[in-house]
């Protein structure tokens, strides 16, 4: 077995650990950007967009970024990520951890813009408004989107990484070995 060539690989167990890490991370990623709503179910804004709800979805995003970050450190800090495999796939979840990161101040925006509505000079000026709202919640909502998609492209790697394993079993763990029975002493002959 060519020992730089296993130098390369991820073990198994961690690469199968972070792919059901990045697959719950889509998962949430993918719900976030299909439920948080701002148009109402005739696709307008509404009349009176709730501040609240809007900054919750900042605060949200902010937390799925905040997880997305450090399980990117947290890779980065092992061993393998600086081999041809792992920096393949830190390069994706630096990617995500950046993406994720766009997607609160937008949120943020929006909710600060909701909360401006009613302080509107005029029709055309709440229009501009909410339009202004429209184009930054549905950018958080793409981060989001973008975000799973950079997640997925790293489960890619990593499980194409896996089929690589197979190309260099994993050595049969050794167990202790039984020690021989004592061999009749000539004592006892």
């Amino acid at each position: 077995m060519n020992s730089d060539a296993q130098r390369e690989l991820i073990p198994r167990d961690a690469a199968l650990h972070l792919i059901g890490a990045l697959d719950d991370m889509k998962v949430k990623l993918l719900d976030a950007a299909e439920q948080w709503q701002l148009l109402d179910d005739t696709g307008r804004v509404p009349a009176a967009p709730s501040y609240a709800d809007l900054l919750q979805h900042a605060a949200n995003a902010q937390a799925l970024s905040r997880d997305i970050v450090q399980l990117t450190a947290d890779f980065a800090r092992t061993a393998h990520s600086t081999n041809r495999a792992g920096s393949a796939v830190l390069a994706h979840l630096a990617t995500a951890a950046t993406l994720s990161s766009h997607a609160a101040p937008h949120f943020a925006e929006t909710a600060e813009t909701a909360l401006s509505l009613s302080r509107s000079s005029g029709v055309t000026d709440r229009h501009h408004r909410e339009n202004r709202m429209v184009i930054d919640h549905a950018t958080a909502r793409a981060y989001l989107r973008r975000t799973s998609e950079s997640l997925r492209d790293t489960a890619k790697e990593l499980n194409a990484h896996l089929d690589f394993h197979r190309f260099f079993p994993t050595p049969p763990r050794r167990e202790n070995p039984v020690p021989p029975p004592p061999r009749p002493s000539a004592r006892h002959r």
